[in-house]
């Protein structure tokens, strides 16, 4: 069931998470609802880590061998960087 509710905010903030909704391309709506759920179900679910829907969406999109160390990896993509 949604509900309408009204805020008072700070019209700067508003314009900039109203840009940040866009970029994110979700709607302010929808931004707010997920923050405020997320904060509020921390206390319930302190013990129970969850998996977001975004990494849930991600996974499984690099295949890489069973012997990749990702540490040596970034240390060498670090040197070549700073070079």
């Amino acid at each position: 069931m949604e509900t309408k509710l009204t805020l008072r905010l700070n019209a700067r903030v508003i314009e900039r998470a109203k840009m940040y909704a866009s970029k994110q391309k979700i709607s302010l709506s929808k931004m707010i609802e997920s923050y405020l759920d997320s904060l509020t179900r921390e206390n319930e679910d302190k013990d129970n880590t969850s998996i977001t829907p975004l990494v849930k969406s991600l996974s499984g999109v690099i295949d890489l061998p069973s012997d990749f160390d990702y540490r040596k990896e970034y240390g060498d993509y670090l040197m070549e960087k700073y070079k």
